[in-house]
């Protein structure tokens, strides 16, 4: 008997017993399910299941253990290096069910979420609290999604990603066992980090079903502000410059002047058309003043030509909706076409230099390269867009990507500062840690899922 129809008579109608119409093999179902926002070919699940807690999620991952059947888990299906695509099919658990708040700890300024709970959603649930969850990866990711991709985002500079905003999590392994590594303690020196082990791994090594984040209190003023810059120079080293004169800036994006005037279009704004800088303060009134000035002056030495404010929240709220959605603007440059994201990060003294050589290497692309990025940190992304009819110019943009990789590499920087492995990056994985590195995260991963049914084809290359 081959393998799809011992799938269709046995697998489906066992996950149909436990979960009835939470059970789908439906086409249009399994494509919804097969495709990311990544450049690569959708890879279609044999079926998707609807679960809503984490004993369900054990019952099915039991199921799929006994027939040897690849396990996929799905958040939103926002990733950009192919991390939801079911590249040897098997199931597809969606965990978008799982969206219960289950605790708001506000005297420790800690939540327990489920793995399907938005950002968006949990910020709405604890708005009253005065408190509010920072990672913000731009779109509305799933905490559960965001935990296994290590997310990030515009506040990383000063409130760190997910790394850092994980306290506990609560995972079902590939035998089917449930742990939950770590307690709410804010500091534990109480053996192995499983937490962090497991923050990042991408569905490989378990599935993340509940989650324990960090929340902070919303502050007394909050200002963002947008800078044009003659030049993308302009914009680096005042970025440089402020983060070494220890102003602790909460938000700090570049767009180049290709994704500004994207942006316009898509969003109708106003914005000059030159390469730019988008700020936000946080702190005491006399504290946002304090840091604004502060950048100002710095911002001017470097040829920045105009502030533009925005101090109240739905100003604000505008202004960074206009950043977040610069990706889906500058796709629209060149309609129909897919983008090959890069996502490098160096050490902030190298930025300047990596971004230049980057702009003076894309200019003999196929077509207008926006660039954008979290510069803060160090992290920025070039969108190389590519006709999928056309393998030519995924394979030119690969190439592209490939440079800049190495590039950022040499800098002592890494292949990928947010958007994680996935497909995309495994190669590069050995170009950055060495091959002794990656062969001990195969053996971690072969011991956590002996038979490599955990979202197979991610992180570590396949056996």
């Amino acid at each position: 008997m081959n393998k799809a129809r011992e799938f269709d008579q046995t697998v489906a109608a066992e996950l149909k017993a436990l979960l009835g119409e939470r059970v789908s093999t439906s086409p249009a179902v399994r494509e919804h399910h097969g495709k990311d926002e990544s450049y690569f070919p959708h890879a279609l699940p044999d079926a998707v299941v609807f679960a809503k807690s984490t004993e369900e999620v054990r019952d099915i991952v039991n199921i799929c253990r006994a027939h040897r059947v690849p396990i996929i888990p799905y958040g939103v299906g926002t990733s950009l290096e192919g991390h939801v695509l079911a590249v040897q099919g098997g199931v597809c658990i969606d965990l978008s069910q799982m969206n219960q708040v289950l605790a708001v700890h506000e005297s420790d300024l800690d939540a327990v979420v489920q793995a399907g709970v938005t950002r968006k959603q949990l910020n709405e649930h604890i708005k009253h609290t005065g408190l509010f969850f920072p990672v913000d990866p731009g779109a509305d990711a799933t905490l559960g999604g965001m935990a296994a991709t290590r997310a990030s985002g515009t506040n990383a500079v000063r409130y760190g990603t997910m790394r850092e905003n994980v306290l506990a999590l609560k995972v079902v392994l590939a035998d089917g066992r449930v742990i939950r590594t770590s307690r709410r303690a804010k500091k534990s020196a109480a053996g192995y980090d499983l937490t962090r082990l497991f923050v990042g791994s991408e569905g490989t090594l378990g599935i993340i079903t509940e989650v324990t984040v960090r929340l902070y209190p919303v502050q007394e003023a909050m200002s963002a502000a947008v800078c044009a810059f003659a030049t993308v120079d302009g914009c680096t080293n005042t970025v440089i410059q402020t983060i070494q004169a220890g102003v602790p800036i909460a938000r700090c994006d570049l767009v180049c002047d290709i994704t500004i005037d994207a942006i316009n279009k898509y969003k109708k704004t106003g914005y000059r058309v030159a390469p730019t800088v988008f700020f936000e303060f946080h702190g005491s009134k006399a504290s946002v003043i304090e840091q604004a000035e502060t950048v100002q002056a710095i911002a001017r030495e470097n040829g920045g030509m105009d502030f533009v404010w925005a101090t109240k929240p739905e100003e604000r709220t505008q202004l960074w909706q206009a950043r977040h959605d610069a990706y889906f603007a500058c796709l629209q440059i060149r309609p129909g076409t897919r983008a090959v994201s890069t996502d490098v990060c160096v050490p902030i003294s190298r930025l300047a230099e990596c971004v230049r050589e980057t702009m003076a290497d894309v200019k003999n692309f196929i077509n207008p390269v926006p660039i954008l990025g979290h510069i803060g940190d160090g992290n920025f992304h070039l969108v190389l867009l590519v006709d999928p009819n056309k393998p030519e110019e995924t394979a030119l943009a690969k190439q592209f990507n490939k440079r800049v990789v190495e590039r950022a590499l040499k800098m002592d920087g890494t292949c990928t500062g947010e958007h994680g492995v996935g497909m995309g990056k495994i190669g590069s994985m050995t170009l950055e840690l060495g091959e002794d590195v990656v062969g001990i995260m195969s053996d971690i991963k072969r011991l956590f899922d002996p038979h490599g049914l955990m979202n197979p084809g991610k992180v570590v290359p396949s056996r």
